[in-house]
């Protein structure tokens, strides 16, 4: 099997942390059994009205019906494809996939994160980097102490691993 790639884009990770699943399969389930029936009667009420081209309910809702439609289609295609990782014992003490990571630079500059997949870490996701970050590849296999070299627009950057810690 040949994958193409444009220049310039970078194939997303099809992973994805258990939680991260549980929070895209009940925006499908809010979606589809919850907002999607409600804007419908609203539709069907507006259009009932008469002339559609100047009814405002009508314009909106019927533009929310193809925003949620266009979204749950999406998550559709998505959820069979991904791959859920589950925390695993061999995974103690080195960066892997789900791992909450704090480092520390020369300056004494930290930062804390999680490693998820790319499709997590939108949305009200704080603290989270994509497995896919030029970051989290420079961090995965390490340990506490460990130094990561990050290439950055200016130069590369030394990251020291402070704690690595997997939350079951």
């Amino acid at each position: 099997m040949q994958v193409s790639v444009l220049k310039g884009q970078a194939l997303k990770t099809k992973l994805i942390t258990p939680e991260g699943y549980r929070k895209l399969n009940d925006e499908h389930d809010e979606l589809w059994l919850k907002q999607r029936p409600e804007i419908t009667k609203i539709v069907t009420w507006a259009a009932s009205l008469g002339d559609r081209s100047e009814n405002a309910d009508y314009q909106y809702n019927k533009r929310k019906l193809r925003e949620i439609d266009r979204r749950v289609r999406y998550l559709r295609k998505l959820l069979p494809e991904l791959q859920i990782v589950n925390y695993s014992p061999q995974q103690a003490g080195k960066v892997f996939f789900g791992a909450w990571v704090e480092i520390e630079n020369d300056e004494g500059e930290t930062k804390q994160f999680r490693i998820v997949g790319p499709e997590e870490i939108y949305g009200d996701a704080k603290g989270y980097i994509s497995i896919d970050s030029p970051m989290a590849r420079a961090l995965i296999k390490k340990e506490v102490d460990d130094v990561a070299s990050v290439k950055t627009p200016t130069g590369y950057k030394d990251w020291y691993i402070t704690s690595i810690e997997y939350k079951k």
